[in-house]
């Protein structure tokens, strides 16, 4: 019997830099790439948000058209289905007599736990799922500490990451590719089909997303062309963007530091090399941190206690923040961006959750679960981390007071120009 395996893809959209799919083809005959539509992912949360918003899902479907693309043009194809995944793999597997599933390994509570189901349904049918890390830029095993013993503070953890640990090559994107004999490949639902409302383009936004490994590649180059210009012409305001197609998986981290990490040694471009550096390391820090810590960083008081929460007026603040109709322009701007575009810059992000926090007195958990509603670039450890630090009940405790909204408001719109433009 020719050995088949299945290859679950989640939030890991790529061909290159993929570990898992190398490993399928070589130890395979064939295998079966698939992306299921979890309803889970669309459903709306205790706190009246959506787990996913209409701009960031419609960037998902944009990505998995673009990994479907990309198979079939190495000779494959992508089995997109609808469902729960631990009922729609045990009947691939019995269907097409899988003889192992293999996917990345997440670390937040409701990804790990689909990944549970899925792996007690497959003990039932003494099938294997073999677990794969690809999310990070240092892999878990090249740390010069065990998880358990990584430092709290960011700045310990990247000094000590730096110094003692390495970064691998990537992976190549396999050139060619068997797979199943497949009569139904399935079909992508639309928005509407997922109970979302497509977004209009608003025009003052300054830039466009679009999902897709392809998409992801072509912007890195845009970043590296931006990087030797300004090596040239030393002008350095510029925002790589990459968040969002790192977030699904579009790019590996991996990959996008060895690409600018070729500029490195560029006249000029040591800024903006180390800014996003730097994001990739936070990137794995709060990805650790979850695993160290598992779920705290889901309490409200989490690792300490977030102080006063005005209770009776808590909803009311909440929707008024949410709207951008709190009567203080910066942040109200702010959020406008966010519900207009799906993006706002690291600085905006903490200028509204200060706001909610301090002022408003709402509880911080309210403002991590609407970011995941309408984030692009929304990934669990990295958004409810930064929110728990800014509540100040975040695992390092040493920053807690580091955050000032007024300096952030002076960096963020100096002279006013911003809240002008986001004003709704």
């Amino acid at each position: 019997m020719s050995k088949k395996i299945l290859v679950w893809f989640r939030n890991d959209l790529r061909l290159h830099d993929n570990e898992m799919l190398v490993e399928a083809i070589a130890k395979s005959d064939s295998i079966l790439p698939i992306y299921i539509l979890d309803p889970r992912q669309f459903a709306e949360t205790k706190y009246a948000t959506l787990k996913t918003g209409s701009i960031r899902a419609q960037f998902l479907l944009e990505s998995v058209v673009g990994l479907r693309s990309a198979f079939k043009q190495i000779g494959g194809n992508l089995l997109i289905a609808t469902g729960s995944p631990e009922e729609i793999i045990p009947q691939l597997i019995q269907e097409y007599e899988i003889t192992e599933v293999y996917h990345h390994r997440e670390v937040a509570r409701e990804e790990t736990h689909v990944s549970a189901l899925v792996e007690n349904a497959l003990w039932k049918l003494r099938v294997n799922l073999k677990h794969f890390i690809g999310h990070t830029l240092y892999n878990k095993e090249d740390l010069p500490f065990p998880i358990k013993d990584i430092p709290d503070a960011f700045n310990q953890f990247k000094k000590k990451i730096e110094r003692d640990s390495i970064i691998k090559p990537c992976f190549p994107a396999p050139d060619r590719i068997n797979v199943a004999e497949v009569i139904d490949w399935g079909t992508l639902p639309s928005l509407e089909e997922l109970n979302l409302i497509p977004q209009q383009r608003d025009e003052r936004a300054d830039f466009e997303f679009v999902g897709g490994e392809a998409e992801g590649l072509v912007h890195l180059q845009k970043v590296i062309v931006a990087m030797q210009q300004a090596a040239t012409t030393k002008n350095l305001i510029l925002v790589s963007k990459l968040s969002a197609w790192l977030a699904m998986g579009c790019l590996s981290p991996r990959k996008v530091y060895w690409e600018i990490k070729k500029m490195e040694g560029m006249p000029n471009t040591k800024a903006m090399f180390n800014h996003i550096l730097l994001g990739l390391l936070w990137r794995d820090y709060f990805r650790f941190m979850f695993k160290k810590y598992g779920n705290t960083f889901f309490h409200p008081d989490g690792f300490g206690s977030q102080g006063l929460v005005d209770i009776e007026n808590e909803q009311e603040n909440f929707n008024k923040w949410k709207a951008g109709q709190t009567g203080f322009a910066v942040v109200d701007a702010v959020m406008t961006e966010l519900n207009q575009t799906g993006f706002i810059s690291n600085i905006a992000r903490q200028t509204a959750a200060l706001y909610l926090v301090n002022n408003l007195e709402v509880s911080w958990i309210f403002g991590a679960a609407y970011f995941e509603e309408k984030l692009i670039d929304y990934n669990p450890a990295s958004t409810w981390g930064n929110w728990a630090n800014i509540a100040g009940v975040g695992n390092d405790q040493k920053s807690k007071n580091v955050f000032d909204i007024d300096k952030n408001i002076k960096n963020l719109d100096p002279k006013g120009n911003y809240a002008l433009i986001w004003a709704s």
